[in-house]
């Protein structure tokens, strides 16, 4: 999956914006990025500081831009761009105090066309990096909500990989039928930029009316919905996450489904379920998980667990630089 992102990048190089700049993890990713020449960081934060913390740890950054928001020389424009973008909702002084914050001033030099993504949340927390992009970027057109997408992988039998796509399973708490909608054909995106051919799943602890509810009504009601607004892609539900994935199961409790037990994108009905879902897969299926990847922008953003690692940083940092549109 990577080998492919990569090839993609070294024939479009990008710019990816870390908003923490002087972080360990953020600099030792860097500096792994930068030796591959396929994607430039853009380090938020004092010029002096960046460089101190990447020498005391002992990694190189040449290459790399820093860029310093009580320096940066066209602040002055940026101002005026917040400010339009903030119309009556912001002063100018409010917005000049606002893009002191790595966070606002990395998601507008994104927005001005210094980068092409940012990533975030090393140390801020996920509405500090969701925010800005919400304010800012905006999503984009035909999209009402900001979702998210898991990806995740692991080897298979035949010595490939088995590569899964799970939405939403950390935004959007309790979607309603036309934001699943919305959900699942951001999900089908996102599932085709990693190589997945989708076969989508609406999950529900029904199976074709085999329970009762009003949690079974709004995937099945859902389900039909997205059938029509993507009707080139194999989707079926509401359905038990056995029937989906298992064709002995699907045989059994839905002979009739086209998914014949070999979904491989899994739309959930809320985020308790997401979550706790895709979690079991990757501790107990182990598979890797790479997420959450925000969906819905007109830009790639994304964010980071505050406890993750060097090498996570740099796995979202290609994945984050690899939903560029060419």
């Amino acid at each position: 999956m990577f080998n492919f992102l990569i090839h993609k990048l070294k024939e479009h190089p990008r710019k990816i914006v870390f908003t923490e700049g002087t972080d360990p993890r953020i600099l030792e990713a860097s500096a792994r990025l930068l030796s591959g020449t396929f994607l430039t960081p853009v380090l938020v934060g004092n010029a002096d500081e960046v460089q101190a913390a990447a020498e005391d740890i002992g990694f190189n950054i040449r290459g790399a831009e820093i860029m310093d928001p009580a320096t940066f020389p066209d602040m002055d424009k940026m101002v005026a761009a917040l400010v339009e973008l903030r119309r009556g909702k912001m002063t100018e002084e409010q917005c000049r105090d606002l893009l002191k914050q790595g966070n606002y001033f990395g998601t507008m030099l994104v927005k001005m066309g210094y980068a092409d993504a940012l990533l975030g949340g090393a140390t801020y927390s996920t509405a500090d990096t969701v925010r800005p992009a919400l304010q800012i970027i905006k999503t984009k057109p035909g999209c009402s909500i900001v979702s998210s997408c898991f990806i995740l992988v692991r080897p298979s039998a035949t010595g490939d990989r088995e590569v899964l796509a799970m939405a939403d399973c950390a935004i959007n708490i309790k979607p309603s039928e036309d934001e699943l909608v919305e959900i699942a054909a951001e999900t089908v995106s996102t599932a085709k930029i990693f190589g997945i051919d989708p076969k989508v799943a609406f999950l529900s602890y029904s199976t074709h009316g085999s329970g009762k509810g009003e949690d079974v009504d709004k995937m099945r009601n859902a389900c039909v919905k997205a059938k029509a607004k993507l009707p080139d892609t194999i989707i079926d539900g509401e359905l038990q996450f056995d029937a989906a994935v298992s064709p002995t199961v699907a045989h059994t409790k839905c002979p009739e489904s086209p998914l014949t037990g070999h979904a491989n994108t899994f739309i959930f009905p809320d985020i308790n379920a997401g979550n706790i879902g895709y979690k079991i897969c990757q501790r107990m299926g182990s598979f890797d998980a790479y997420g959450p990847i925000l969906q819905g922008l007109n830009a790639p953003i994304n964010d980071l667990s505050r406890g993750c690692n060097a090498q996570e940083v740099y796995s979202m940092a290609i994945i984050t630089a690899g939903l560029c549109e060419d």
